[in-house]
């Protein structure tokens, strides 16, 4: 963004530690015909285990995977249209929520990205039961703790923060929808 100015948006991020439905819900409301984007921990992941590195490998170096992800996700949006309706699975805040749970220093990159972020909404999905697969390794008290991080970097910024409660999937979308009709 030009000039150290932020750009309003009309971008909704979608967010929660792991295992609480970003996923699921981001999929469906591209069904529904919305813009979405992808979540960049596990496109990261996939992309580094085709040139043959493991999970485990890549998670070992922590500020290496999380700026490897960080960078995914500033590359997007800024390729996205501030005047777009665009339903983000996990936004640049998620990169400071990670980077506390890892006990990483926030690094320049990361500050630049910061200063320039703008949503129109949050919506923090409440915790689903863990559910783990290749790329999520989680253990239970990882996935509070991450919850609370991301609960509070995004209660800390100017933005708008909408708790989503466990609902039936289609019920949820449709609890996020209602919740942006009164914008």
């Amino acid at each position: 963004m030009k000039n150290n100015e932020t750009m309003q948006t009309n971008w909704y991020v979608i967010t929660g530690g792991p295992s609480s439905g970003k996923t699921t819900t981001i999929n469906m409301l591209a069904e529904r015909g919305y813009k979405t984007t992808i979540e960049h921990a596990r496109h990261y992941i996939d992309t580094m285990r085709v040139d043959g590195q493991t999970v485990e490998e890549l998670r070992s170096n922590k500020r290496e995977f999380q700026l490897g992800v960080l960078k995914m996700q500033i590359e997007q949006e800024a390729s996205l249209n501030p005047d777009d309706v665009v339903f983000l699975d996990r936004a640049i805040p998620d990169a400071l929520a990670y980077y506390r749970f890892l006990g990483l220093e926030v690094d320049e990159i990361l500050k630049k990205a910061m200063s320039n972020v703008n949503y129109k909404k949050v919506f923090i999905l409440d915790k689903l039961p863990l559910v783990n697969d290749y790329a999520r390794l989680e253990s239970k008290n990882d996935q509070d703790q991450i919850h609370n991080f991301i609960t509070k970097v995004y209660e800390s910024l100017p933005f708008p923060v909408i708790h989503a409660p466990v609902l039936p999937p289609v019920e949820r979308v449709d609890f996020i929808l209602n919740s942006i009709k009164n914008n």
